[in-house]
């Protein structure tokens, strides 16, 4: 890729696929250092990046140029950036070493190495996969596609689909909760629904029921106690604090769609269109607001570290746990959405 790894060596421009196992991994240590990552989220990236022999870095979806750019969160600065197939957008994080990147527009998700900093498989079987959610102690992931109305169940470890269950609407933005019990998705992105499933036994979701929110509903994501779930809205500036499966109260927010972004004491609420992150307690009280370039739709929060994207200015914003605003980076055409990750 001589366009984007400017001074190094043209790679081929065939994009591995993958049909089979997925070898060189021991289960066993895989579903070990899910509960090592589990109890690590109150340390510094720098701690946890140690344990792993890694680096944290930011990876970041640059859909218009068909590669994932790599971000060193400390310096702030890109070190590397890896090619994947046309139209990578949304972007998860599976526990630090594997990154799941959904194409929309292409019916594929590729599944990165963080350690090799590689493309590592193409899944397909997918119409318009939308958003990934993933189970705290087991190699699944909850991918939603949209377009068939389903949440599709990937095993990150095999790269393959093992499960699908069927949502009465177009499943967009999607939580699990911290026991890895509950699925919530929003049935679009101006959601009238949200689709409530038992994912107890992981490989077989079901669909217990819908919810009404009290406005065209956007994100969903469940609080760290497992029982709160914030959701917010896709027209008015209004987000909602549910309790129990029950809304509890709303709150004034930013300018919709906003997106939200957990710590274990805190929350980020973004709103791309206002070009502000504010930061919560998880009260809801709001503690500060910070300006970030306009587009910065989505953020993250992961291993102590906050980011947020613009896909309107194709920069990447990275900000300390308390929300004040470390750097801002440009990093390509349209930066859709961001993980944390640990590399070599």
């Amino acid at each position: 890729m001589p366009g984007i790894r400017l001074g190094r060596s043209e790679r081929s421009r065939d994009l591995l696929r993958i049909g089979g196992r997925i070898r060189g991994m021991d289960r066993r240590e895989f579903v070990l250092a899910a509960g090592a990552a589990a109890v690590s989220l109150t340390r510094a990236p720098s701690a946890f990046a140690s344990r792993l022999g890694g680096t944290p870095l930011a990876y970041v979806t640059a859909d218009l140029e068909s590669h994932v750019v790599v971000l060193d969160l400390h310096a702030a600065r890109v070190i590397d950036r890896i090619r994947t197939g046309p139209g990578p957008r949304s972007i998860e994080s599976v526990r630090g070493t594997i990154a799941v990147v959904a194409h929309t527009e292409h019916g594929v998700v590729s599944l990165l190495d963080a350690v090799k900093g590689r493309l590592r498989a193409e899944v397909e079987g997918f119409a318009a996969p939308r958003y990934t959610a993933v189970h705290p102690a087991l190699p699944y992931v909850y991918v939603t596609d949209s377009a068939r109305e389903e949440v599709v169940v990937l095993d990150a470890y095999d790269a393959r689909i093992v499960g699908r269950t069927r949502v009465p609407g177009p499943a967009r933005h999607v939580s699990l909760s911290p026991d890895g019990q509950t699925l919530w998705t929003a049935l679009g992105t101006k959601a009238a629904r949200l689709a409530v499933l038992d994912t107890s036994e992981a490989r077989r979701p079901k669909l217990v029921r819908t919810i009404t929110p009290p406005f065209l509903a956007h994100d969903v994501v469940f609080a760290p106690d497992g029982r709160g779930v914030w959701v917010t809205s896709g027209s008015e500036r209004r987000l909602a604090m549910y309790r129990d499966g029950r809304p509890r109260r709303t709150l004034d927010a930013g300018a919709p769609p906003q997106h939200v972004a957990f710590g274990r004491t805190k929350a980020f609420v973004a709103s791309g269109d206002d070009g502000t992150v504010r930061r919560h307690r998880l009260d809801g009280s709001l503690v500060r607001e910070a300006r970030l370039p306009l587009g910065s739709y989505n953020v993250t929060f992961d291993w102590g570290g906050v980011v947020s994207p613009s896909l309107a200015a194709g920069t990447v914003s990275v900000l300390d746990s308390n929300g004040h605003v470390r750097a801002v980076r440009e990093v390509a055409r349209a930066a859709h959405d961001a993980c944390i990750v640990f590399g070599p």
